[in-house]
């Protein structure tokens, strides 16, 4: 497959459909997920709580909210938002991510609504969500104007959009391309195209055209000698994560 349909890039769905055996591998090819996980899982828990006046340090903060993870690959974040509390719908264009991702959560005894699908198809049928995920996705896409369109309208009044991406820096290409796909062989090659990263000057002007308003925004930063991912506001060289509300 080489064609796109609506936001979904078949040539991407591809990629990762020959990877999905490896996402549960905290050392195989998600290897850099399972090591920034808990950075995002902080964030997006802080940012929602934030934002609708929740305590993130409850055992279960965001118990009551209806939230879908778009682009949910094998559901590493998925499920620590089920822990959480959430009700979780997670979709993926590719339905081996969506039968791995099934699968382990029935192993470790979680219920989470896994589908097949592509956003602008959940939209369409109405559905609506106090919090929608995107994260490591938009880049992935095939028609950005139309994803965040789509994350918008799946949003519930008073809902919030939670976005990572990476920035198109000459850091990102050495980080991001150089680094992660031909030093450190942490990823295949081709599996990111650094002309489809977006700055976040880009994400926010897209958000503001379907009538949402960034509310926050963070660098991520990696540091090789601890093998660590850690916030950090002055540096969106390379990741970066916000929050928008309908504004």
């Amino acid at each position: 497959m080489t064609a796109a349909t609506g936001t979904v890039d078949a040539a991407e769905i591809d990629r990762f459909s020959a990877l999905a055996a490896d996402w549960w591998d905290p050392a195989g090819r998600f290897r850099p997920l399972h090591v920034l996980n808990p950075v995002r899982v902080g964030y997006i828990r802080d940012a929602i709580c934030g934002h609708r006046g929740g305590d993130p340090r409850a055992p279960r903060p965001l118990e009551g909210l209806r939230l879908i993870d778009v682009g949910c690959g094998g559901g590493l974040i998925a499920e620590p938002m089920a822990r959480l509390g959430a009700e979780v719908v997670a979709i993926d264009a590719a339905e081996t991510n969506i039968r791995v991702a099934s699968d382990h959560a029935a192993t470790v005894g979680l219920s989470i609504d896994y589908r097949a699908t592509a956003a602008e198809t959940v939209a369409e049928s109405g559905e609506r969500f106090d919090v929608v995920l995107a994260m490591e996705i938009i880049e992935h896409v095939a028609d950005v104007p139309l994803f965040l369109e789509t994350l918008a309208t799946l949003m519930k009044p008073g809902g919030l959009v939670v976005l990572s991406t990476l920035n198109r820096t000459a850091k990102s290409f050495l980080a991001a391309i150089v680094g992660a796909e031909y030093v450190l062989n942490w990823l295949p090659r081709g599996t990111h195209d650094w002309r489809k990263f977006l700055k976040p000057s880009e994400v926010a002007a897209g958000l503001r055209r379907v009538g949402l308003t960034v509310g926050g925004l963070t660098g991520v930063t990696y540091n090789p000698l601890f093998d660590r991912f850690a916030l950090d506001r002055r540096d969106l060289g390379v990741n970066y994560m916000l929050w928008a509300e309908r504004g």
